[in-house]
């Protein structure tokens, strides 16, 4: 089953300093048949305009992912990490037991990032900070493992059991992804077009896929898109 999603249908919010599309329920935004995706729980499309950001705030029991599109970001946590994340560079901060972060652009030209967030395995344990860019290994017309809690090799490592991939498929070109037994896949696509088992989407599209033995992925134009793996779907996300 292949459940589509029209850019159209994100839900938009425009605070001024931030303009944001999220995918699932967040902040003002409630849908009760929105929440989340079997192991995913938050994917927000953000827009921060410079010499503004994300005051310093709390998290707890929660993988929080950021992904960089566009621009650079200056994180600071209650770790001791003060770190500026670039265009082509993921983030992954464990919240655990509790971790206080800001981020902030400082520079001169609007960031464009992802925030993805996904319910630890386990909760509780100790804050952890990592971040790599995966600019060079984003060639190929291959997926690239950027998180990973199923241990996949180069990825970084997120205590849930899901995985994020990002890909750039020339026209043409195309992946096939297995879907494990009770869980689905999850798409977005950042630019071009594409189908999915012959489903097509375009640019903000989702595709928030179960029960397939697997996926195919076949760019119309040349596209570049995150693959999320998760776990525990019941029912249409």
């Amino acid at each position: 089953m292949i459940r589509t999603i029209p850019a159209s249908d994100r839900h938009y919010a425009d605070h001024g300093w931030l303009k944001t599309r999220w995918l699932f329920s967040f902040g003002e935004y409630y849908d009760p048949a929105n929440l989340s995706f079997g192991s995913l729980r938050v994917f927000n499309d953000d827009v921060v305009i410079p010499g503004s950001g994300f005051g310093m705030h709390g998290h707890r029991d929660m993988e929080i992912v950021t992904v960089m599109l566009q621009g650079r970001i200056t994180h600071q946590d209650s770790m001791g990490n003060k770190e500026v994340i670039a265009a082509g560079e993921v983030q992954r901060m464990s919240a655990g037991t509790g971790i206080m972060h800001s981020e902030y652009n400082h520079g001169q030209e609007p960031v464009h990032l992802y925030q993805v967030w996904f319910p630890p395995r386990q909760p509780g344990g100790k804050p952890s900070y990592q971040q790599r860019s995966f600019t060079a290994a984003r060639k190929g017309n291959g997926l690239v493992h950027v998180v990973s809690g199923f241990g996949h090799p180069g990825s970084l490592e997120i205590n849930s059991d899901s995985a994020m991939s990002v890909a750039d498929l020339e026209a043409g070109k195309e992946i096939t992804i297995p879907v494990r037994t009770g869980g689905g896949i999850f798409i977005y696509v950042t630019s071009g077009s594409l189908t999915a088992n012959g489903a097509q989407l375009a640019e903000g599209d989702q595709a928030r896929i179960q029960e397939e033995s697997e996926v195919t992925l076949r760019a119309i134009g040349a596209a570049s898109l995150v693959i999320i793996e998760v776990t525990d779907v019941a029912g249409p996300g």
